[in-house]
């Protein structure tokens, strides 16, 4: 359930590039509130500056001005380590990549950010089991990722960015890499995600992913060019 709060909000956010004698503006004075418990899609193509916001939205980088409010921390004014904690704690990313550690089974995959959050072995392997159960993966928390397919690794991704009970989900094309009927499954894991509670922020450019939205945000060029709230619709698709 949606409350009335703005969870997330971002003000006038800018974030230039330099390549040669070009200016890449890739973000160019963006403004967007989130509330607690949204599913909502950053929708554009390569260049639109999507992923740019997702990346400021989640602490991976800094913009060039502008503002980011979340849960009322100004997470844009924040130092290196502050950063590095509101990352740890608040946000959790699943990449199209996966990014799992290939040497590492999946219960040792999900495991490995506890590690850093200071829970003890056991409590690290419980929380993790649970989770991999929850995402269906119960049956193989022993494998390694060469021994899943592209839709359990995602999983086990899924898993992962759910360890530390994060405030907000961010999804970097999370099915791009996936078959369609996967990628289907991938986002109605998504979704029930979010019915229990969870903010979830997803960037794609297929339009697809949007049916499983309440809300896609279009962007174009460094800017929002398009906001719309929806009833999800993902059975047509």
């Amino acid at each position: 359930m949606v409350d009335d709060s703005n969870f997330i909000v971002v003000r006038d956010l800018k974030r230039h590039y330099k390549l040669g004698d070009t200016v890449v503006r890739a973000l160019d004075g963006v403004s967007l509130t989130v509330q607690r418990g949204e599913f909502l899609c950053l929708m554009g193509p390569s260049g639109s500056g999507k992923s740019t916001l997702m990346h400021l939205m989640g602490g991976l980088d800094a913009a060039d001005s502008g503002e980011i409010v979340v849960d009322g921390q100004t997470i844009s004014a924040l130092d290196d380590n502050a950063l590095a904690v509101y990352r740890q704690k608040a946000v959790g990313f699943i990449f199209q990549s996966f990014n799992l550690i290939s040497s590492m089974t999946a219960l040792q995959n999900v495991e490995y950010p506890m590690i850093f959050a200071g829970l003890t072995p056991s409590d690290r392997k419980a929380r993790a089991v649970e989770l991999l159960k929850q995402v269906g993966l119960g049956d193989r928390i022993d494998h390694k990722p060469t021994e899943l397919s592209g839709g359990q690794q995602q999983r086990v991704a899924v898993a992962r960015a759910l360890v530390n009970k994060p405030q907000i989900l961010l999804g970097d094309e999370p099915t791009g890499n996936l078959d369609s009927k996967t990628g289907e499954e991938i986002l109605e894991m998504l979704t029930e995600i979010n019915r229990n509670g969870q903010t979830v922020i997803l960037v794609t450019h297929d339009p697809r992913v949007t049916a499983y939205a309440s809300r896609t945000v279009n962007m174009l060029d460094g800017l929002i060019v398009g906001d719309e709230m929806r009833t999800p619709t993902p059975e047509q698709h």
